[in-house]
């Protein structure tokens, strides 16, 4: 029988658990035994006898770590961990190429659940990327209007008309809608600006005004992720629209993340991301989404609140980790729907034919493979740009 083990995440702040019991059955059912560490779930409110009554083994770390594959969140600790077992987690390979390198040399085949080629239909129900920005979007907007010092909708009283509050969401792809769908049910008015053209329809459809940026070219990849503007005028007049926007708003949202490489700063002009918060209003608040990549914002740190020319700066990064009973289930089922591609006929199998493990043509974009970085301590051929990165 396959095994797939679940370790109890260690990393500081980490709350989540990548296999929730209602997972189990299905995992069960497609031949797997589910072993999972003893209060793997307890930080997401899932307790060791909701397991064991679905199905899954309660056990030790040791014990867990033996299995054929390890799904978790973050990387485990993989010293014990022998070649050609299998890790499905976030590994984020090029920002922590030290440790993917360990990983490879060790033998043991890694699958890095973030890299996933984002426009293979078949591959949405495994994104953990969306699964999770979505509900980081959701407490994005809750925890900025939870900081202003008014209220959020229009209303309309005996005492004097109450205006809503503004918010500026940069980033209209995940992250940033959910967050213009959460502001504009608590009634907020709502403008959003991106560098994708497809972003201005997405955000008018959930009621936001999208920033107009005069001379408007595209930056979409053909991967359907964000690149960065190279024309100087452009980039002068995206600043300008965007501050005329952030001088006037409450709640400033930051979504803007980029695949393997530090988050890129709100304006494009270092002198316009120094100067933003002497130009916003006394008591406004920015929710900076990626402080754990760099940040967004100059001045954010990550894991804390912190206030900056009477400006209120959010810097809690991974906002999912907030909600973690859903975020949990969540994951799991992208665990659960992503380890169909790995068995065959009863047994883990590694099958080069498959774009969700080695990428459609190219990948995320050119360079890029699929899920699968490494098998047999080599990088997949596909992944030229990590192959690089690595020299």
């Amino acid at each position: 029988m396959m095994r797939i083990g679940i370790p109890k995440e260690k990393s500081e702040g980490e709350t989540r658990v990548a296999i929730v019991p209602i997972s189990v059955p299905k995992l069960l059912k497609l031949g797997f035994e589910v072993v999972i560490e003893k209060g793997a779930g307890e930080n997401s409110g899932y307790t060791d006898t909701e397991y064991e009554e679905k199905g899954a083994k309660t056990k030790t770390l040791d014990e867990v770590m033996k299995c054929e594959l390890i799904a978790s969140i973050d990387v485990p600790d993989f010293k014990n961990m022998k070649k050609g077992q299998m890790l499905a987690c976030v590994a984020d390979p090029f920002r922590n190429l030290q440790q993917t390198k360990k990983i490879i040399e060790a033998g043991i085949t890694l699958l890095s659940l973030e890299v996933i080629p984002r426009r293979l239909s078949k591959g949405q129900s495994m994104d953990v990327n969306s699964s999770q920005d979505n509900l980081s979007g959701y407490k994005a907007a809750l925890m900025g209007s939870q900081h202003i010092a008014k209220m959020v909708p229009m209303m309309m009283t005996s005492a004097g008309t109450v205006r809503p509050a503004k918010f500026v969401i940069q980033g209209a792809a995940v992250a940033g809608l959910q967050a213009i769908a959460t502001a504009k049910r608590l009634g907020g008015a709502i403008q959003a600006i991106d560098v994708r053209l497809a972003a201005k329809q997405d955000t008018e459809s959930l009621g936001a005004k999208f920033i107009d940026v005069p001379g408007w070219k595209d930056a979409e990849s053909s991967s359907g992720h964000a690149s960065l503007f190279t024309d100087k005028d452009l980039q002068n007049a995206f600043d300008n629209a965007l501050m005329n926007a952030v001088k006037d708003a409450d709640v400033v949202i930051t979504t803007a993340r980029l695949f393997g490489a530090n988050a890129p700063k709100l304006f494009f002009g270092k002198e316009n991301n120094e100067k933003m918060t002497k130009e916003m209003k006394e008591g406004s608040v920015i929710v900076d989404m990626n402080t754990d990549t760099g940040g967004n914002i100059v001045g954010s740190k990550e894991g804390e609140i912190i206030e900056k020319d009477g400006v209120t700066i959010v810097g809690i990064p991974m906002l999912c980790r907030t909600v973690p009973n859903t975020a949990s289930m969540l994951y799991s089922n992208n665990i659960t729907n992503f380890v169909t591609v790995l068995v065959s006929e009863g047994k883990l199998t590694i099958n080069q034919e498959e774009q969700v493990l080695t990428g459609d043509e190219g990948g995320i974009s050119a360079g890029y493979g699929g899920i699968l970085i490494a098998e047999d301590g080599k990088i997949h051929g596909n992944h030229t740009k990590l192959m690089e990165a690595m020299k």
